[in-house]
């Protein structure tokens, strides 16, 4: 007589849900990744405090999780947005044109700006530069728009314990 390890009805620990992530990206369909997050080993050391996500000039900018508008308008020359989520997260968003104001309430997905030219270093005809910090600590955007989906193989029905 066959155990319950055997067959169709192995005992296996139950897979860990799939969290759907708090944040979405910020440009659709899904960019790819330009440029990754580089941490600076020091508050004002050399590094790469956000990713650049590919993109073309005028594509819709959409707020990665619902906050209030904190900073929109021109900083150093670029159209940047800046939305405070809870948690005490910042998300930022470079170069774009506006369509918000400080102190707007957005929601997840929603129309915050346009995608300009002009991110140096971007080898498409434009980039957004996608940043996130909690207080003073900048941190990787990425890790906001991934699950933590786990994979779990289970035995093959006739295989060996």
């Amino acid at each position: 007589m066959p155990s319950a390890r055997h067959g169709n009805t192995a005992l296996a620990a139950p897979p860990d849900p799939i969290t759907e992530p708090r944040f979405r990206w910020p440009l659709s369909p899904r960019p790819t990744v330009s440029r990754p997050f580089d941490a600076p080993d020091t508050d004002y050391g050399p590094g790469h405090r956000g990713v650049d996500l590919a993109a073309v000039p005028g594509q819709q900018v959409l707020a990665a999780g619902a906050g209030y508008v904190v900073f929109a308008g021109t900083l150093a020359g670029r159209g940047v947005v800046s939305v405070e989520h809870d948690g005490g997260l910042r998300t930022t968003y470079e170069p774009v044109r506006p369509t918000v104001a400080a102190g707007d309430q957005v929601y997840q997905g929603q129309v915050i700006g346009t995608v300009e030219r002009g991110h140096p270093g971007c080898p498409q005809a434009a980039c957004l530069h996608w940043g996130v910090r909690r207080g003073t600590e900048y941190l990787d955007p990425l890790r906001l728009v991934m699950t933590n989906a786990a994979i779990r193989l289970k035995p093959w029905p006739g295989s060996a314990p």
